[in-house]
Formats: C-alpha cells, sequence, structure tokens
C-alpha cells in the first residue's frame, strides 16, 4: 500500500526529483530549508512508501534502434483469460506499457520496435501467447510523452 506524500515538504522533494532525478541530497535541502539528513531520511521514506517509485534515464529510442512505436488494442479471444493477458505478455521487452481499458477493447499496449517486420512479428508473438485479436495504430511522430506528474496539494 502506498502511504503517499504527507506534507508541502515532501511536494517540494518530489517536485524536485520530478525536475531532475539526480538532484542531490544538498539541492533539496537548499530547496527545502532542511537538513542533508532530513531530506534524506524523508526521500529514503518516500522510496519505502512506494512514492519513489525508481530513477531512471530517458533514453531517444531511435539512439538504439527502436524507430517504430506503435498502439496494439488487444481483445481477449476467450472471454474467461481476460485477466492473465498481462502475465503472458510482460515478457515482451518490446511492450512498454499495458493498459487495461474501458470501452471496444480489453487492452492497450504501446510498443517500440525496430522496424514494421518486427512489428508484424511482434503482433503475431501477442496474438498466440495471449490468445488475443489485435488492431494496430502505427504512431507517425510524437510530439511529448512521459509528462512529468503535478505534484499537488491535498
Amino acid at each position: 500500500m502506498i502511504r503517499g506524500i504527507d506534507d508541502d515538504i515532501d511536494r517540494l522533494i518530489a517536485a524536485a526529483l520530478l525536475d531532475d532525478g539526480r538532484s542531490t541530497l544538498k539541492s533539496l535541502a537548499e530547496a527545502t530549508g532542511l537538513s542533508v539528513s532530513a531530506v534524506q531520511a524523508r526521500v529514503r521514506r518516500l522510496e519505502t512508501d512506494g512514492v519513489i517509485r525508481g530513477y531512471t534515464a530517458q533514453i531517444d529510442p531511435e539512439a538504439i534502434g527502436l524507430r517504430l512505436a506503435a498502439i496494439v488494442a488487444i481483445t481477449p479471444l476467450d472471454p474467461a483469460h481476460e485477466y492473465d493477458i498481462p502475465d503472458r505478455i510482460a515478457g515482451l521487452t518490446e511492450v512498454e506499457s499495458c493498459h487495461s481499458v474501458a470501452g471496444e477493447d480489453s487492452f492497450v499496449l504501446f510498443v517500440r520496435v525496430a522496424s514494421p517486420t518486427a512489428l508484424e512479428e511482434l503482433i503475431r508473438e501477442i496474438r498466440k501467447r495471449a490468445n488475443v485479436s489485435t488492431r494496430t495504430t502505427v504512431v507517425l511522430q510524437t510530439f511529448f510523452e512521459r509528462r512529468a506528474h503535478p505534484v499537488i496539494g491535498s
């Protein structure tokens, strides 16, 4: 269970880390007016409580050969097996995210691959592993993604 953000100081720390995940404890202390040790304790608590889930580098997908992005909507062929679909496709590294959705489809996936041929192979593998029908939309251009969530008051 995620405990959450307790106060404005936690919000300041979270906002600073959203802006720059490599912020130092010293810079966080300066931003909050707390000591380095107090900030460190808060950051550790936010990590332990699941508010801060990790720190990552954002890599340009094209720089590592993933030039094609697509959105794959999937619907189970057998509705009795709908809720094990995420487990069936979790091992496919090309699938960046899997969302359960309301509407015509059951899940929507965001995928990245090197080429149209690789996308076709991935779709075949998704269909085989998960026993689903698919509907695919190729992304032509991305204007923004991975926007930081605003850290708002309660």
